[in-house]
């Protein structure tokens, strides 16, 4: 098992615009099921449902998304901002 395991150092986390991108993509998770919901009898005919609902779960679990990275972000600032007021060098990451 020894020769799987890698000899460097993992890369830095990514940090963009994550709100911005929760955001949208629940929004497409919600646009996506109000354009399936007139089709229901269709869908309902073929047995894929599925698609509706998972649309429907997707945008509730993108609402949940919004309010954890939301969170996240603040917090990440209020560290941020008590490093730089205690005068010691940041090394978290940049959101």
């Amino acid at each position: 098992m020894a020769k799987w395991t890698p000899r460097h150092e993992a890369p830095e986390p990514l940090e963009g615009p994550i709100v911005a991108t929760i955001t949208g993509g629940t929004i497409l998770w919600f646009v996506m099921f109000l354009v399936q919901v007139p089709f229901y009898g269709w869908f309902d005919d073929h047995d894929l449902t599925w698609w509706v609902w998972t649309c429907l779960a997707g945008g509730g679990l993108g609402l949940i998304g919004i309010w954890y990275v939301r969170g996240r972000d603040a917090a990440l600032k209020r560290a941020r901002e008590a490093a730089e007021a205690a005068g010691t060098p940041d090394t978290g990451p940049r959101a």
